[in-house]
């Protein structure tokens, strides 16, 4: 492989203004689209020695065959050209989204006479002013049915309010108090379109304003005991206040912004937006994004911005966005979105108090969501069977894997060294035979594999342990023993964590072991490759492959397990140490544990310190301290 590409433009050819720039194949198809401040600076990086690059970006260079850019005005110009032309030509290797199902939301049709309530999943009604979105369709409904009983609008269908107009007859929805249109014949077209103006600007966040002008309402007219009217003031108040009970107030009451919470690793992210407003989450959407190239985090706010915001309508456009990372570009992204807004929009990282709260929240949410979006496929028959087969073909194995065996080393800053070996067949965890090793000695995580492997392999050579015979017709009790389970089947596919150096130290532990038949490969967490033993490139799986993400399940579950053990290791050599103290029972080590929070922290602690604790005296404290110090 030629180290320069064949196209890369000549010194000098490319400006330094900000502009986009595009990869095309050789049958003209759009693979990349990117911005930058200054071209030449940006694409030089892609245009460097090949061995330089990273793994799946010398894929698309190397897939392309001609790159063009535009020049622009400004950074502005160039964010809005980047976000249409990722629109028009949708690029296999930018970022793909992916919602995670498609969300019900309420909208109000604000383009008929009479504009209605009503609930869907299209996003394209000519006119509508759409709330939301919402997890549950029953929780869309619930609302209307709240929110209907404070503010009486329309809820019946089109073809109902043109024959109740047309007849003078209420419809039947307004008959049986589920609708407040005109058609209900209790109000006016403008009466209505002003209970509408106020339904939205409840949603919109404004729900102090009509908590205290009703209750302002009610108390005037329990004052002329005008009690009718009182006691419907009272049920608007109920109804207003079961709307706001389903959503708790989680930021200031005059907050409206959007909170994007951010989950990823190497080849997938996954976002969870909470829409605030007046101070509470009024909806949430989950999404999931598939990267093809190394994508920083700051630039992956950016896209999923500039998609969430591209074609939103102003109403949709709050005046804060919460942020986990800041991306680069973020007084371009302000300047566009009050383009959009009309409006000042403040794009910022939430750092402390309520909204550093509410970030945990969402990303705790949208890490859970990235393990689902990952190990769905596990329930997926034809999936497995896809995973298995690819793996096969990519590794040219001569059979498929059923039996895959996973190793990964563990350690705190080179002590307590621990292996795992996790076991799927068929493309499941198989958690019976789940191992986890002590390693004593070692110089490093090479040696470490190489140790645990050894150790592994020793197995396939031991003698099956046979049962004495057993005569059915003597005389007594007759009783089984089984053979302890031992690792007598072997695996079809070694995987280890790691990159080029811990393969072949795998590699050497089969060969000194005699059992060189057994395949093998590494996948580095960094770049997400497949290494195999002796090859000085890797093997780059495709981001949707099946058989990539069986393995990175098979890595991300043995890095579980062998930080489980870890854990479970330290926390037992701790207690084990204290239990050597005089007087100090398991109670008392489990209190002082969780007082201090960690063993760090009980160490550093002095004599008085550790007093404080309670059930610990002045001369258990001094014993505590004096025994943890000279250790």
């Amino acid at each position: 492989m030629a180290d320069v590409l064949p196209y890369k433009p000549k010194q000098g050819e490319i400006p330094t203004d900000p502009g986009v720039y595009r990869f095309r194949d050789a049958q003209g198809r759009v693979l990349y689209v990117g911005k930058a401040k200054n071209l030449r600076q940006r694409l030089s990086n892609y245009f460097a020695p090949l061995r330089t690059l990273h793994e799946r970006t010398r894929r698309m260079v190397t897939t392309a065959a001609s790159v063009e850019w535009t020049v622009v005005p400004t950074d502005v110009d160039s964010l809005q050209l980047e976000y249409m032309w990722i629109k028009e030509f949708d690029p296999p290797f930018n970022v793909r989204y992916k919602d995670d199902k498609s969300y019900p939301f309420m909208a109000i049709t604000l383009a008929d006479e009479a504009p209605r309530v009503i609930v869907t999943r299209n996003r394209k009604i000519p006119g509508a002013r759409y709330f939301g979105p919402y997890p549950k369709v029953w929780a869309v409904h619930e609302t209307i049915d709240l929110m209907v009983k404070a503010f009486p609008i329309r809820t019946c269908s089109d073809a109902s309010y043109k024959r109740a107009m047309q007849t003078g007859r209420p419809c039947f929805p307004g008959q049986i108090g589920k609708c407040g249109g005109p058609c209900s014949m209790t109000c006016t077209v403008e009466e209505h379109r002003a209970m509408v103006d106020d339904f939205m600007a409840f949603m919109a966040g404004g729900d102090e304003r009509f908590t205290r002008e009703l209750t302002r309402r009610m108390r005037e007219a329990s004052a002329a005991m005008n009690y009718e009217a009182a006691a419907k003031y009272r049920d608007k108040l109920s109804a207003i206040d079961a709307v706001l009970g389903k959503s708790a107030l989680v930021l200031p009451a005059d907050e409206d912004a959007d909170l994007f919470g951010i989950a990823e690793d190497e080849l997938s992210a996954a976002v969870q937006h909470f829409v605030i407003r007046g101070g509470r989450v009024r909806g949430v959407r989950a999404s999931t994004i598939e990267k093809e190239l190394d994508v920083s985090s700051g630039d992956l706010v950016d896209q999923v911005l500039q998609r969430v915001y591209g074609e939103a309508a102003d109403g949709e456009i709050p005046r804060r966005i919460l942020v986990p990372t800041l991306p680069d570009d973020a007084a371009e992204l302000e300047v566009w979105l009050r383009g959009r807004r009309a409006r000042k929009v403040e794009i910022a990282v939430a750092q402390r108090g309520q909204r550093a709260e509410l970030m945990r929240t969402a990303t705790l949410n949208a890490q859970q969501a990235l393990i689902r979006h990952k190990t769905k496929r596990t329930s997926d028959y034809v999936a497995r069977t896809q995973a298995l087969t690819d793996l096969q073909e990519a590794l040219g194995l001569d059979e498929a894997p059923l039996r895959i065996e996973c190793y990964d080393i563990s350690h705190l800053q080179g002590t307590n060294v621990v292996a795992s070996m996790v076991v799927f067949e068929d493309g499941l965890p198989r958690k019976d035979q789940y191992r986890s090793f002590n390693i004593a000695e070692t110089t490093d995580d090479t040696d470490s594999m190489y140790q645990v492997l050894r150790r592994r392999l020793a197995y396939l050579d031991a003698p099956e342990e046979e049962a004495a015979p057993v005569d059915p017709l003597a005389d007594g009790e007759v009783t089984t023993t089984r053979s302890r389970p031992r690792f007598a089947y072997p695996p079809q596919l070694l995987l280890v964590d790691g990159g080029q150096p811990q393969v072949a130290a795998a590699a050497r532990a089969l060969r000194d072991a005699g059992h060189p038949e057994i395949a093998l490969c590494g996948i580095a967490k960094r770049l997400e490759e497949i290494w195999l033993p002796g090859d000085d490139f890797p093997v780059i799986l495709p981001r949707t492959s099946e058989a990539l993400y069986l393995l990175q399940r098979l890595r991300d579950e043995a890095h579980r397990f062998a930080i489980s053990h870890q854990r479970r290791r330290r926390k037992r050599d701790i207690s084990t140490v204290l239990a050597e103290v005089p007087g100090l029972g398991a109670s008392r080590i489990k209190i002082l544990l969780k007082h201090f929070g960690s063993v760090s922290r009980l160490r550093a602690a002095s004599p008085a310190e550790i007093q404080e604790v309670q059930g610990i005296g002045p001369s258990l404290a001094q014993g505590i301290h004096s025994h943890l110090s000279s250790r």
